[in-house]
């Protein structure tokens, strides 16, 4: 079986040999900011399309920041296989162009998210950091997507409108009436072999720092769900989920809708975002991330993957990813930030993510 994967202007959601591919937009369904902003528009389409039509979208980690898409492909196909790898030999080595906050500047930024921790309601908040690479010749998204599917194939590798990534968390899937999201906090490196390997994982697990960011991430999906669900069912102890650069704590939630007629998309605006990415108390983390990031996440830790007509659909968060802009590939990583959060340690926590990126386009 061959498998025709677009190098530019389509759209991939594969995990665990199974997708959704897409090619060509036959609509581009406008969105908006602030809450609400997906769900309306695709409702205002239904009419017109096709009983099997299917939606990929990819929206902004900030709701009040433009820049979410969300397309009907003019040829959507599941997939079971992937397309075999293209020769790299003599492609030029990409270069580190820069970043938007250097590494002292963002460690200054801890500093004061940590104090703010100390000194006020703010319990928790994720700050991300970039870094940009140069290429001589143009990066290839169909390569890229790939190299992680390859890579991570427990993850989620997604590719849509540039953004291309292998996020290893469920943000939420809808099938009917059933609700699911998988929820990561806590992050440590992988040994060198399996005896440092469980020893990383029992550090990670025995420590009130990374068992606190846990429990918060895990309590924010649940607060969120108490609104459209019922029998809310959570993992009685995290599991590790383990990926080749870094494990994590994870904890799977699972409800039912209230209502059959809450689509995954207005799951999306009750779950987003999450305190994995965001924080809490949710508004004071936000505030904390503008002041620290500008704008610099666009569409990294939002959102992003699809939804069918039914209003079934799973999507990510758009984790371990980069933006694709020709010769140009824009990287991004973050880390929770608690009480206890040393700078350099959550520095490096953020290179360990960065890795997985930086393999996949060939650094």
């Amino acid at each position: 079986m061959t498998v025709a994967l677009p190098d530019r202007g389509g759209c991939l959601w594969w995990r665990d040999g199974a997708g959704l591919v897409g090619r060509g937009r036959a609509v581009e369904i406008p969105i908006g900011t602030g809450g609400g902003r997906a769900h309306d528009a695709w409702i205002a389409l239904q009419d017109s399309l096709g009983t099997d039509s299917v939606a990929f979208g990819s929206f902004t980690f900030d709701p009040d920041v433009a820049g979410s898409v969300l397309f009907v492909p003019e040829e959507v196909e599941r997939i079971t296989a992937l397309p075999a790898l293209p020769d790299r030999n003599g492609v030029d080595r990409p270069r580190f162009a820069g970043a938007r906050i250097d590494e002292v500047h963002w460690m200054e930024e801890v500093a004061r998210a940590v104090e703010a921790v100390r000194s006020t309601d703010l319990s928790k908040v994720v700050l991300a950091r970039d870094e940009v690479l140069w290429s001589r010749a143009p990066f290839s998204e169909r390569e890229v997507a790939l190299r992680l599917a390859r890579a991570f194939p427990g993850c989620y590798t997604f590719l849509c409108d540039g953004l291309v990534g292998a996020t290893p968390e469920l943000l939420v899937r809808r099938k009917g009436r059933e609700v699911e999201s998988v929820v990561l906090a806590g992050t440590a490196r992988r040994g060198a072999d399996a005896e440092e390997d469980a020893a990383a994982a029992a550090t990670m697990r025995s420590s009130p720092k990374e068992r606190d960011e846990h429990s918060l991430a895990v309590g924010s999906v649940v607060q969120a769900l108490r609104a459209v669900c019922r029998q809310i069912e959570v993992e009685a102890e995290p599991h590790l989920l383990r990926l080749p650069n870094v494990q994590h704590l994870a904890t799977r939630v699972t409800a039912e809708l209230d209502d059959a007629s809450v689509s995954v998309l207005d799951l999306l605006d009750v779950l987003h975002p999450t305190a994995a990415v965001g924080g809490v108390p949710r508004g004071a983390a936000l505030d904390r991330i503008r002041a620290a990031e500008g704008d610099l996440r666009g569409r990294y830790a939002g959102p992003v993957g699809w939804i069918d007509r039914n209003g079934d659909g799973e999507w990510g968060i758009a984790l371990r990813c980069a933006l694709l802009m020709g010769d140009r590939a824009r990287l991004f990583a973050g880390a929770g930030i608690v009480e206890g959060s040393l700078p350099e340690e959550e520095l490096e926590e953020t290179r360990l993510k960065f890795r997985a990126m930086e393999g996949a386009l060939g650094l």
